[in-house]
């Protein structure tokens, strides 16, 4: 579906994007990982629905919703990552990157890079400040700032259509990227961190607010459904009461 294997041995190799190669290795050429993920993701993605994809990092997650026949719209602020993507998808026209973080309202914001490790990069400092002396995130610096546009999931859905899905994964500006967003969707996910639980919590109020009915949660990485479908107390309360060791995981949400 337009993955250009060549492309992401070539950005595996070039020293200029070096920062992304850990990414590439763990996120690409793995048919196991990618068909677990298939089936994950087949519950909420058909052949044919449109899926916004913020936070698209090295784009594992555009392959798996391509492979599913959808339509994607990928938004990455990071200029490493864009590169990658566009050089990955270049031949799928049925994807589409946009090179923006996701927010409240349109305009322009402040984006922390963590060079050594960009799957970290953040336009919340609050998370960066929660981040720093905690647990399981020694060793963590953002060490660079570049000012990056914004728009928002209403700009989105204006201009390429309603999505059916939307994965959010922002580090920390979750909270953020809902509040650009004024309608109810099919379902959603998004990532939240043991550092930064009032974030989730925030999450949570407001798409209870707009709508969205049933909640579940899958840790870490893996793609499994670990709580059954609640309401957003139920999972507020549920996500207060994990480990801090968790670290995160992807909050997932149907209306």
């Amino acid at each position: 579906m337009g993955i250009h294997s060549a492309a992401i041995e070539a950005l595996k190799a070039d020293p200029a994007t070096a920062s992304l190669r850990r990414s590439l290795e763990v996120y690409y050429g793995d048919p196991g990982r990618d068909a677990a993920m298939d089936a994950f993701y087949a519950r909420f993605v058909r052949s044919g629905d449109l899926v916004f994809d913020i936070g698209s990092h090295v784009g594992d997650h555009i392959g798996s919703f391509r492979r599913l026949g959808a339509r994607v719209v990928a938004v990455e602020p990071q200029p490493l990552c864009l590169r990658a993507l566009r050089a990955i998808y270049a031949d799928d026209d049925q994807v589409t990157v946009v090179e923006a973080a996701c927010g409240a309202q349109p305009g322009r914001v402040g984006f922390l890079v963590n060079s050594a490790n960009p799957t970290v990069s953040t336009a919340s400092t609050d998370f960066v400040a929660a981040a720093i002396g905690a647990g399981g995130w020694e060793g963590q610096v953002w060490d660079g700032q570049i000012e990056v546009p914004v728009t928002t999931v209403d700009a989105l859905i204006a201009e390429y259509g309603t999505p059916t899905f939307v994965k959010i994964d922002v580090e920390g500006f979750e909270d953020a990227v809902l509040a650009g967003l004024s309608r109810s969707l099919p379902a959603l996910s998004f990532e939240f961190t043991t550092i930064s639980r009032s974030v989730a919590l925030r999450c949570l109020d407001r798409l209870a607010t707009l709508g969205f009915g049933g909640f579940d949660v899958a840790l870490g990485d893996e793609k499994v459904l670990t709580l059954g479908w609640v309401g957003a107390v139920e999972m507020a309360t549920h996500l207060l009461t994990l480990p801090h060791e968790v670290n995160s995981g992807d909050v997932y949400c149907v209306r």
